[in-house]
């Protein structure tokens, strides 16, 4: 923005509560920060310079731009801020990395009989959710302990099952891990009892669960079904041996989180213990990226607003090693979200400041475990850098890497994609691939030459550095066109080598054979992790390209079926080869397909 048109900006920003996002002049969003008064707070990064600190004035000599994004008041203010930073992930922001992939134990309360699922992301389907969990093999422990003692079906039937159709007892039923519900041998009462025991030890309620199972054995007794009250007894002392492992004495029954951090530097790691009860069911830990710049509050307090903002399970407190001057405002945040009240504590005295102390002591182990392997990474990264400097003979070490692979199928669907490397790491946010639009039938070549000429174009239009090397999957056809296009776009002195899968030979432009490089080299080790991961990125694309044409022609060819409806269909049914075998009846389980239409698309399917 010029002058006048940011001082205008500033004269006009509203008093009430929101978000404001920065941008750089290409339009990418670099910090999001909320706000109880938006004029207020925007106008202090445009004032003086002198009060802000390092980051925040770097970030403000790179923004061009902002955007506002009104709210009703601080508190939606704080949940939208989360949202954003979540989706946006802007450079200046705390990043918790890799949240998106924490899976989440789902019980699926919106069905007759439910099951115990593990799953990637939270959806609004009535299903209750446990998690996120950061240790994914003890998390899967703890389901097949549950789904075992409990005896909850694993199977993907529908139950009851639908008109004309008949279920058969599998092999769980016979191994007494399944009561059998599929074939009516079990009630809806009897297994929502057990479904009930389960969200009760992943709640944390497992004292409670151990008296209702101890009234329930004692009954079971006193009727002489001892064989029943033998099986609970068998429940109460598999649960009870796992609370006696866990139990932590705070000297109140509440469910607690205690939270601390460690930070070096831009790392960091967050560490959650989760005590429900006295009883520590778990300890989830966090990686983060934050600006040197950052203080342990700030970083605190970014971690709250993205942890739980997508915590299906809140607690009565939250334990926390530092005061936070926002304190009030998340607990009023806390308390929308769990529709009750929540606690945001820091302790001086008493069990609570061990607790704390235990946190805090996993967190500094975790950070150091982290620095010890990124220090050995970049080792390791250093030595396959220089290598491969000497082995092809460059004037400077390839630290930054763009390798190209076609996937070529058939006569059409063809894509090409570009994996970029920096310092031996990917740089995911540089990925990018291609639809192959210039080139008719299966010529590699030509749309090789396609792909990085696009690629190539873009960089000379924007004035992008180029990569300190370029690698092709193929042999000597694939170097020779990608030579040609460089050559042709001005970009004769670029570093050019292609990889082949055969005999893993090194091709480079000029050169009659290919460079001898040992199989044990960390040159070739680097070069084939490069070439695999483009391999993997073009296959992963161009299945996603034929799927959406095979769907299309399929489903969208027939009369009355629109996008919501394949969607819907498919969504139930899983794919199009699943929904042929069914039957109409079986269809019109699907919101808005009716018999008549049910039978359409199966006479259709079936024909082609």
């Amino acid at each position: 923005m010029t002058k006048p048109d940011l001082k205008l900006k500033l004269k006009n920003l509203p008093t009430s509560p929101g978000v404001y996002m920065f941008k750089t002049a290409a339009g990418k969003i670099i910090y999001i920060g909320k706000a109880k008064n938006l004029r207020n707070r925007v106008r202090t990064y445009f004032q003086s310079r002198n009060h802000l600190d390092a980051k925040a004035e770097r970030m403000i000599s790179k923004a061009a731009d902002f955007e506002l994004m009104v709210t009703e008041s601080e508190v939606e203010a704080l949940i939208l801020e989360a949202n954003l930073v979540r989706e946006h992930k802007p450079r200046y922001n705390v990043d918790l990395k890799d949240d998106k992939h924490f899976p989440y134990i789902k019980v699926t309360t919106n069905e007759t009989f439910p099951r115990v699922l593990i799953v990637r992301r939270l959806e609004k389907d009535k299903a209750t959710y446990f998690g996120p969990y950061t240790s994914s093999k003890g998390m899967r422990r703890t389901v097949t302990f549950l789904s075992r003692l409990f005896a909850i079906r694993t199977c993907n039937l529908v139950i009851p099952a639908p008109p004309g159709k008949k279920h058969k007892v599998c092999l769980d039923y016979h191994i007494e891990r399944c009561g059998g519900p599929c074939e009516g041998f079990q009630t809806q009462q009897e297994y929502s009892e057990l479904v009930d025991s389960v969200i009760m030890v992943l709640s944390g309620k497992s004292k409670k669960l151990i008296a209702r199972l101890t009234e329930k054995m004692n009954q079971a007794s006193e009727e002489m079904r001892y064989e029943e009250a033998a099986k609970i007894r068998d429940q109460i002392e598999a649960i009870d041996s796992v609370m006696i492992k866990q139990h932590v004495d705070v000297g109140e029954l509440i469910d607690h989180d205690i939270i601390s951090i460690a930070r070096e530097e831009r790392d960091a790691v967050a560490v959650v213990m989760q005590l429900r009860e006295g009883v520590l069911i778990g300890r989830q830990d966090f990686q983060l990226s934050a600006q040197v710049e950052e203080t342990d509050e700030t970083i605190l307090e970014s971690f709250l607003t993205q942890y739980y903002n997508h915590q299906p399970n809140m607690p009565d407190q939250v334990i926390l090693p530092i005061e936070l001057s926002g304190a009030g405002l998340l607990e009023k945040w806390l308390r929308k979200a769990r529709g009750s009240k929540v606690k945001v504590v820091t302790p001086r005295i008493g069990e609570k400041v061990r607790l704390v102390d235990l946190a805090a002591r996993n967190a500094r182990l975790l950070l150091d475990e982290l620095l010890i392997q990124k220090k050995q990474y970049a080792e390791r990264t250093s030595k396959m850098v220089t290598s491969l400097k000497d082995e092809l003979g460059l004037t400077r070490s390839p630290r930054t890497i763009a390798c190209f692979d076609i996937s070529n199928t058939g006569p059409a669907d063809a894509v090409g994609s570009c994996v970029y490397f920096e310092n031996g790491k990917p740089r995911k946010s540089e990925y990018r691939h291609f639809k192959v639009k210039g080139v008719r039938g299966q010529d590699d070549f030509k749309m090789m030459r396609e792909v990085i000429g696009r690629y190539f174009y873009r960089i000379k239009q924007k004035e992008s550095p180029a990569p300190d090397l370029v690698v092709v999957d193929g042999g000597k056809g694939q170097l020779s066109s990608a030579r040609a296009e460089l050559n042709y776009l001005g970009f004769s002195g670029q570093p050019l080598i292609a990889l082949a899968k055969r005999l893993e030979e090194v091709f480079l432009p000029g050169r009659q054979d290919s460079v001898s490089i040992s199989k044990s080299s960390p040159a070739l080790v680097l070069l084939k992790r490069v070439r695999d991961e483009a391999h993997r990125f073009a296959i992963t694309y161009g299945r996603k390209v034929r799927s959406k044409r095979t769907i299309r022609s399929r489903l969208d060819d027939i009369p009355g079926i629109g996008p919501a409806k394949r969607e819907a269909l498919l969504k139930h049914f899983g794919s199009v080869a699943k929904i042929k075998k069914l039957t109409a009846e079986e269809l019109c389980q699907v919101k808005g397909i009716n018999l008549k239409l049910a039978s359409q698309i199966l006479k259709q399917l079936q024909a082609k």
